[in-house]
């Protein structure tokens, strides 16, 4: 077979992929879909673009939790380019999805994994329950497709399930984890994972932490404590400070944000849940407030349902519509 059909082989086989995940996306955003679709063709059933339809349709947004400032900015760009018109429901979602992706595109960033750092550290950070354990069981996953060597360190040492899961996840994935007994120190954990990752030569580190926010004191302490060991042994990690959003939780994903900016330097977002949520107008709003970079979402209990973050299909996938 000539070089030419291998690449038309492997062009379609990634095309048929992405569609692929493209039809599952668009099945985990349903619920929110759902809702803006039926909001947006209620509203705009033989109707031109009027200041009524303009206001229906900002607070349709804001029930989607795309949020307030977000939904008057997206509703601003409709009067300016569509005021006084005839429009049709799919042409306001075409809209809309084209500003929402263009909104989302200056965040949408894969993790990019530099070569020059060995292990390439990530602190995986978020609440107790936001999905952080089965997200770096997902990514270990992922990056071990790819031939990488990962190391767990099961940082979230005061709740044995976060332990157990983790294990599990290594068994599945093939990484090794790394663990202590419940209730002892993280940071001495995380030390003596930078210190096996190393001596083993791991291509990735990935540490899981607590997320007892009822005592933000307490965790804002042990966290910054277990970033000060990591940068002993290696000043210029943490690499990625990943902090794992439940999209299901709405609005209350910003002040999740804002507490962990607190207590760490997060340098991304990854959004879990969005199947089992309404909702997935969140990341909208969060992108525009913190402009903080999206690596992935998450859109059910696969393992191959965390996928990097693409703005267009995201928010085509939102507003109900097929891919480009």
């Amino acid at each position: 077979m000539s070089d030419d059909m291998d690449d038309g082989t492997d062009a379609q086989k990634a095309e048929g992929e992405r569609q692929g995940w493209f039809q599952r996306l668009r099945a985990g955003l349903a619920r929110s879909s759902e809702r803006l679709t039926s909001g947006i063709d209620r509203i705009f059933v033989r109707r031109r673009l009027d200041e009524k339809a303009l206001e229906e349709l900002e607070e349709l947004l804001i029930l989607a939790d795309i949020g307030p400032s977000t939904a008057a900015k997206l509703t601003a760009e409709l009067a300016r380019s569509k005021l006084h018109r005839d429009v049709t429901p799919e042409e306001i979602r075409t809209a809309l999805a084209e500003q929402i992706a263009a909104m989302l595109e200056p965040v949408a960033h894969p993790i990019d994994i530099e070569r020059g750092h060995k292990p390439h550290v990530f602190l995986v950070v978020g609440v107790n329950g936001a999905g952080k354990t089965t997200t770096i069981g997902k990514y270990a996953y992922f990056l071990g497709d790819e031939g990488k060597k990962v190391l767990l360190a099961a940082g979230d040492t005061f709740r044995a399930a976060a332990v157990e899961q983790l294990k599990v996840w290594g068994e599945r994935t093939g990484a090794e984890v790394l663990s202590r007994p419940t209730g002892a120190d993280a940071a001495g954990l995380a030390f003596d994972a930078m210190t096996k990752a190393k001596a083993e030569g791991a291509d990735i580190l990935m540490i899981d932490t607590a997320g007892r926010l009822h005592n933000k004191a307490n965790l804002m302490s042990e966290l910054q404590k277990v970033v000060r060991v990591i940068k002993k042994q290696d000043p210029t990690a943490p690499h990625e400070t990943l902090l794992v959003l439940d999209a299901t939780t709405g609005q209350n994903a910003h002040a999740q944000v804002e507490t962990f900016l607190d207590m760490v330097n997060v340098t991304g977002l990854i959004v879990t849940k969005l199947d089992g949520t309404a909702k997935g107008g969140v990341l909208v709003g969060l992108a525009e407030k913190f402009g903080l970079p999206v690596h992935a979402v998450g859109v059910g209990e696969k393992i191959d349902d965390l996928r990097p973050f693409d703005a267009t299909d995201f928010a085509r996938g939102l507003m109900g519509l097929a891919p480009h």
